[in-house]
């Protein structure tokens, strides 16, 4: 059970109502969306990131949900996992290619890109202050100064969004399949 009860609409504001639908189209985050919205500004502000990344592409998908699931997976969140591992086998990578991260040693599914991407998110999570300059200037073989900060933050946010929900003990929503981190 949450730590803190989940908003039904009727309790929300008006502007957390129209971000939590706006969430909503970006995926399914409702619960996530519900505890958010007792604080409207940051419901409104993640809604419209969220939805702003989502419009502009400027990642791609798996690279982003390499990263995602990487960072969940280190930080053990079982939400984050469980929403971002199916997106991550929509793009090629079969469940049991994603149930090995943040292993990439002799990985079959993955290409040197995605094991880039792997081992920055890693390092991003746990040692951002202790990096070396190789690890940034080794992505641009792939990505350029744009996507790479795009890519930093999201590794950023994702810790954020993984603290959050194990804080707040954000459950699951019945439609997403659990999956353990």
């Amino acid at each position: 059970m949450s730590r803190i009860p989940p908003l039904v609409d009727d309790d929300m504001t008006e502007a957390a109502r129209a971000s939590r639908a706006q969430l909503g189209a970006y995926g399914p985050f409702d619960n996530w969306a519900r505890i958010a919205a007792h604080s409207p500004t940051v419901l409104e502000h993640v809604a419209e990131m969220l939805t702003a990344f989502k419009a502009q592409e400027n990642l791609p998908r798996r690279a982003l949900e390499l990263a995602m699931v990487t960072v969940s997976k280190l930080n053990a969140c079982d939400y984050c996992v469980s929403h971002h591992t199916p997106q991550l086998t929509v793009t090629g990578l079969s469940p049991e290619g994603a149930a090995r991260l943040p292993d990439v040693e002799n990985h079959p599914e993955l290409d040197d890109c995605d094991k880039a991407v792997v081992r920055y998110a890693e390092a991003v999570t746990t040692r951002s202050g202790r990096m070396r300059d190789a690890e940034v200037s080794d992505l641009r073989a792939w990505f350029n100064d744009s996507q790479i900060v795009e890519l930093t933050w999201r590794i950023a946010l994702t810790g954020a969004f993984n603290r959050f929900n194990d804080a707040l003990q954000v459950e699951i929503e019945t439609e997403v399949t659990p999956v353990s981190a």
